[in-house]
């Protein structure tokens, strides 16, 4: 049992939010999206992902303070406050493990439920924003991603981070398992 509660705690859906100055997609050379300045946002999903996380994460992406207010203060405008873009892309990679030299990705959403999953954050972001300011990449295509980061300013954010006390947890029973090394599961 405590097993399970720690990975639940360490895999969480992800985004790497970059404040860009500029963000683009291309498919086969051809343009999907861009944007100006705003956010670049790399989506990571688990299979144990919920709409909580969908939830906590949109939220969390249009409520960050990365930008500066008029006065030139950082850190006291988010993307609505200046009606800013934000380009998403679906990045099942972020996941991935490498014990050995070939990454594993089975911490990662299967496709089969991935691409309805991802969908579900994108209409959740629409919903909390400017539709037409959300913008995304090709789901499941292999994508050229060209960033300008403005900074650079670059945040990880984890939905398990609204869980209290999970890292805590997480630390306490990586030392019991240290600590005890006759324990087993």
């Amino acid at each position: 049992l405590l097993f399970v509660v720690c990975c639940w705690c360490l895999y969480s859906m992800r985004a790497i939010i970059q404040r860009v100055t500029r963000a683009a997609v291309t498919v086969d050379g051809a343009a999907v999206s861009e944007i100006g300045r705003g956010l670049c946002v790399l989506i990571g999903i688990t299979r144990d992902d919920t709409p909580s996380d969908v939830e906590y994460i949109s939220r969390k992406i249009l409520s960050l303070k990365l930008f500066e207010n008029d006065g030139g203060s950082m850190w006291k405008k988010n993307v609505k406050d200046l009606g800013l873009e934000v380009l998403c892309v679906s990045q099942f990679t972020l996941y991935a493990r490498c014990n050995k030299n070939k990454p594993d990705f089975h911490m990662a959403m299967g496709s089969d439920g991935s691409k309805e999953f991802y969908g579900d954050f994108l209409e959740a972001m629409r919903n909390a924003y400017d539709a037409d300011k959300i913008k995304d990449g090709e789901f499941g295509a292999y994508m050229n991603v060209d960033i300008q980061n403005d900074g650079p300013v670059t945040i990880v954010l984890d939905s398990n981070a609204r869980l209290p006390g999970c890292v805590s947890f997480v630390r306490y029973s990586i030392l019991m398992f240290k600590f005890i090394p006759h324990l087993s599961l």
